[in-house]
C-alpha cells in the first residue's frame, strides 16, 4: 500500500486528477447502474405479480372450470383451457387443484391427479388471494394463488396457480449490457475531458508547477523568511495574519501560533489596516513593540493591480543606527570637532600674532580668557547633565554655533539626570541635535542680530523636558504640521527634510508630545516632553 502511494504521489498531477476522476467516473455509474437494476427488478418483479394475479383471476371465473373441477375426469375439459391460457399469456405454469389438493391441470401432464405440496397455498385454501415468490430449478417464480367459487360464489372449490419464472440480475445486465457498456464509455471520454479541463485550469493558476515543487518553493519561502533578521508580517484584506516570520515572534515577545489571528489581536497600536486601505506605504516609522523600540517599513501588497493586504517589516531600534548616525551621530560629531578645530585655529593664529607684535599681556588674557571660558562651560555641563554623550554633543554644537556666528546658549537652570534604562542616548542625542541644527538654520537665515538659541533640559519626577528656542525666521502657522512630515523642508539640497520627521518619530515612539510655539518676527520654541517611566 505504500509502495502504491508514493508511486501515486510521484506522477504529475494532471495524471493524477485523470486518473482519480475517471475511476470516481466509473465507480459512480457503475454504482448508479447497479442502483438503477435494482429498481428495474422490483419494477418487473411487480409488474409480473399484477400480470400473473390478473391471469389468476380470469381463469377463476371461468365457468367451464367451475362446472368441472372437483368431479371425475373434470380434468380433462380444465387441461386444455389452462394449457391455452398459458401459451397465450406466455406464463410459465398454470395449476388448478381442488380443495383436497388435487391438480386437475398441470405443464407436465404427468403431475395431473396428484397432491399439491407447495407449503404456501394454506391461506389460498382459506378464500385468500395473494402472491408469492418460490424458488425452483428454472429460478425464481412469482406465483399468484386465486381461490375459485361456484357459481353462486358462496362456496369455495379451488385454487388457482399463475406463475411465471423471473429473470435473473445477470440475465438483466447481459440483456441491458450494450446500454451499460454506451454509458461506461461516454462517462469515461467526458470524464477525461473534463479532467483534461480542470488540470488545465489547475496548472495554469500554480504556474504550471507541480505539488512537490509547490511544497519546496513553500519550503523555501519558510527558511528564507525566518533566516531574515528582519521581523516580518503580513495580514490579508480581512486583516487575519498571513505570514509572521520567528524574528517578529521574538521582538512582540509571542511563542503562539498567531496565524489566522488579527492584527489587532497581536499588536494593539499596529497601522497596517489603515496602510492597506489608503494603499499609500509608510517607510521609516517608528514604534514601541514590547517595550522595544523598533523601526517599521509599512507597505500594501499589491496583486495584478489590486490590493489583497499589507506587510510589515521592522527592526529593533537598537540595531538600525546607521540613519541616526548619518543624521545626528558620526557627521554631526565630526562636523563638531571640524568647527572645534576651526575655532581653535582662529585662537591660534590670534594669540601668534599678539606674540609677534610683543603683546604678551593680551596674548596672556586671551589664554586665560578662552581657557576659563571652556572650562566654565565644561564644568557646568559636566555638574547639569550628566550624560557624557549628551554634554559632547551639547558643548560641540556651541562651537559649531559660534562659528556660524549665533550664540548657542544653555540655559542654567537645565538639569538633566541620568536617563531610565528603556531610554536610549542616541535617541536623546538625536532629538536634541535635530532640534539644535534646524534652530541654528533657522536664526543664520535671519538677517538681523543677534542670532540666539537657547537650550533647556529638565528632569521632573514624571518626564524629561527639552526645549529649544531660536530668534530665527519663525515657521508660518500653516506649515507647523506640516514641518514634521518625511521629505519636507525649506532648505536647498539633497538629503534634507529627514530630522524632524525622525524626532517625532522617536518622540511618539517614547508617548512623548512635541509643542511648536512660533512667531514669524520672534522666532519658534520647540517644547519636547518625554515620560519617564516606561508604559
Amino acid at each position: 500500500m505504500n509502495r502504491i502511494k508514493n508511486w501515486f504521489s510521484l506522477l504529475p498531477i494532471r495524471t493524477r486528477i485523470t486518473l482519480v476522476t475517471s475511476t470516481i467516473i466509473i465507480i459512480a455509474i457503475l454504482a448508479g447502474s447497479a442502483l438503477l437494476i435494482k429498481n428495474v427488478y422490483q419494477a418487473l418483479e411487480e409488474e409480473q405479480g399484477n400480470r400473473v394475479l390478473a391471469i389468476g383471476r380470469t381463469i377463476a371465473q371461468l365457468e367451464t372450470i367451475k362446472d368441472n373441477i372437483g368431479k371425475p375426469n373434470g380434468w380433462k375439459k380444465i387441461q386444455p383451457i389452462a394449457e391455452r391460457v398459458r401459451l397465450a399469456t406466455n406464463v410459465d405454469y398454470v395449476v388448478i387443484f381442488d380443495m383436497k389438493r388435487i391438480r386437475y391441470s398441470h405443464p407436465i401432464e404427468a403431475k395431473i391427479g396428484t397432491v399439491f405440496q407447495g407449503g404456501d397455498e394454506g391461506p389460498a385454501l382459506g378464500q385468500q388471494e395473494y402472491m408469492s415468490l418460490a424458488k425452483g430449478i428454472g429460478g425464481i417464480a412469482i406465483r399468484s394463488f386465486v381461490p375459485i367459487m361456484d357459481r353462486e360464489g358462496e362456496k369455495q372449490i379451488g385454487v388457482v396457480i399463475v406463475g411465471t419464472i423471473l429473470p435473473t440480475v445477470y440475465q438483466l445486465i447481459f440483456e441491458h449490457k450494450w446500454d451499460l457498456i454506451l454509458s461506461i464509455t461516454l462517462g469515461v471520454v467526458v470524464g477525461l475531458f473534463g479532467a483534461w479541463l480542470l488540470t488545465n485550469s489547475i496548472k495554469r493558476q500554480i504556474f504550471n508547477l507541480e505539488p512537490v515543487e509547490i511544497a519546496r518553493l513553500l519550503e523555501e519561502r519558510e527558511s528564507i523568511i525566518n533566516t531574515i533578521d528582519e521581523g516580518i508580517i503580513a495580514i490579508d484584506q480581512n486583516k487575519k495574519i498571513k505570514v509572521m516570520n520567528d524574528r517578529a515572534a521574538q521582538i512582540i515577545g509571542t511563542n503562539q501560533n498567531v496565524i489566522g489571528h488579527t492584527i489587532e489581536e497581536v499588536i494593539p497600536n499596529t497601522k497596517l489596516p489603515m496602510v492597506m486601505e489608503s494603499k499609500k506605504p509608510q517607510l521609516r516609522q517608528m514604534m514601541v513593540l514590547n517595550k522595544t523600540i523598533v523601526m517599521v517599513n509599512r507597505l500594501p501588497i499589491v496583486v495584478k493591480n489590486k490590493t489583497v493586504g499589507a506587510v510589515a517589516t521592522f527592526q529593533d531600534r537598537t540595531e538600525v543606527v546607521s540613519l541616526a548616525e548619518e543624521l545626528t551621530g558620526i557627521r554631526k560629531f565630526s562636523d563638531v570637532l571640524r568647527a572645534q578645530n576651526h575655532e581653535f585655529m582662529n585662537k591660534f593664529h590670534t594669540i601668534a600674532g599678539l606674540i609677534q607684535l610683543k603683546r604678551y599681556d593680551d596674548a596672556l588674557n586671551l589664554i586665560m580668557n578662552y581657557t576659563e571660558e571652556k572650562e566654565e562651560l565644561s564644568r557646568f555641563l559636566m555638574e547639569r547633565i550628566k550624560d557624557t554623550s549628551i554634554s559632547g554633543l551639547i558643548l560641540g554644537k556651541i562651537s559649531h554655533a559660534k562659528e556660524l556666528g549665533v550664540d548657542l546658549i544653555v540655559d542654567r537652570q537645565s538639569y538633566l539626570s541620568h536617563l531610565p534604562s528603556f531610554l536610549s542616548t542616541h535617541d536623546i542625542i538625536l532629538i536634541i541635535g535635530n532640534l539644535l541644527e534646524n534652530a541654528i538654520d533657522a536664526t543664520i537665515e535671519k538677517k538681523e542680530q543677534p542670532k540666539l538659541v537657547q537650550l533647556r533640559l529638565e528632569t521632573t519626577p514624571t518626564q524629561l523636558i527639552i526645549s529649544v528656542k531660536d530668534n530665527g525666521i519663525g515657521i508660518p502657522e500653516e506649515l507647523k504640521e506640516k514641518i514634521f512630515e518625511m521629505g519636507y523642508t525649506t532648505k536647498k539640497g539633497k538629503g534634507q527634510g529627514i530630522g524632524l520627521t525622525l524626532v517625532l518619530q522617536h518622540v511618539k515612539a517614547y508617548q512623548g508630545d512635541i509643542e511648536v510655539i512660533t512667531n514669524i518676527e520672534k522666532g519658534t520654541n520647540v517644547i519636547v516632553s518625554i515620560p519617564l517611566k516606561e508604559n
